[in-house]
């Protein structure tokens, strides 16, 4: 229950309000306070907010649990931003974890912000920064770059663009494609980059999977793990020199085809097949 159950004053505004990832009782003192104080309740998914407050004793009373969300956003807006106008707070709350965080509140909150109107937060739970601190991967640099794109080409293309990022990289996925995700990963980015797979974090079967990119790929090939998934991939660390990678092309060329070429080179030195198969296709023309 909430405090003494009184409402809080709040100002107008849209509050934004982070939500538990999995244990229920993640959720923060002041969410609830919000929860139970504010004129109207915003979420992705009504049901899920309704039965958080349910579990916490915050009572909806003649309140309604207003549906934001992709497919009716450009409509809902001016409606929320004219409450706001009114002299109303409105309370948004993400499905899981810290809003527009891979959530579509971003549009709400950039309206608000450019109409002149009060936006704050009251943050908790995010399903990112939990897999970071689990992970045992660096932390103090990291890049949170949502959801790959589900086409094998368009996906490792996305990953291309993060293969010089400083820091850990930090991804979501369906636990249908997490196996395809980290085979692309470590051909694109490196089999020796060392990373983690967190799965069902703060629930009952939490787990987290660290390893480098190769044994992960082994482990989850042709699996289908359970739960929500997260994928943490550390910077790479390769020190090869450019000149030796080369003349290890060289010779793996001697008496491999291409392709098998590239994977073997790219094993013994942590690099990428794209990057070397591309380094054969230039060793292989003509001068």
């Amino acid at each position: 229950m909430v405090g003494n159950g009184q409402k809080v004053p709040l100002s107008p505004g849209l509050y934004f309000v982070a939500t538990p990832i999995g244990n229920a009782r993640d959720i923060t003192l002041r969410a609830l306070d919000i929860l139970m104080s504010a004129d109207v309740l915003v979420a992705e998914d009504t049901r899920t907010l309704r039965r958080l407050m349910e579990i916490h004793g915050v009572p909806l009373g003649a309140r309604r649990v207003l549906a934001y969300h992709d497919h009716n956003g450009a409509a809902m807006r001016p409606r929320l931003l004219e409450a706001v106008r009114e002299g109303k707070s409105v309370a948004y709350a993400s499905d899981a974890g810290t809003p527009l965080v891979a959530d579509p509140g971003y549009s709400l909150g950039r309206a608000m912000a450019d109409a002149g109107l009060a936006v704050t937060t009251a943050p908790g739970p995010s399903a990112a920064l939990a897999a970071l601190s689990l992970s045992g991967l660096p932390s103090d640099c990291f890049v949170f770059a949502g959801f790959a794109p589900t086409a094998k080409s368009a996906r490792r293309a996305f990953l291309d663009s993060f293969r010089d990022v400083a820091g850990t990289l930090i991804l979501f996925e369906s636990p249908r494609r997490v196996s395809a995700l980290l085979e692309a990963a470590s051909d694109v980015l490196g089999p020796d980059r060392e990373a983690a797979v967190c799965r069902e974090l703060t629930k009952r079967f939490e787990e987290v999977r660290r390893g480098t990119l190769r044994t992960l790929v082994e482990h989850f090939d042709g699996v289908v793990p359970k739960g929500e998934i997260v994928v943490c991939i550390a910077k790479g660390t390769t020190d090869a020199d450019p000149e030796q990678v080369r003349l290890a092309m060289i010779e793996a060329m001697k008496t491999q085809k291409l392709k098998a070429a590239a994977n073997d080179v790219a094993e013994r030195f942590g690099l990428s097949k794209r990057d070397l198969y591309q380094l054969g296709l230039e060793l292989q023309a003509p001068d």
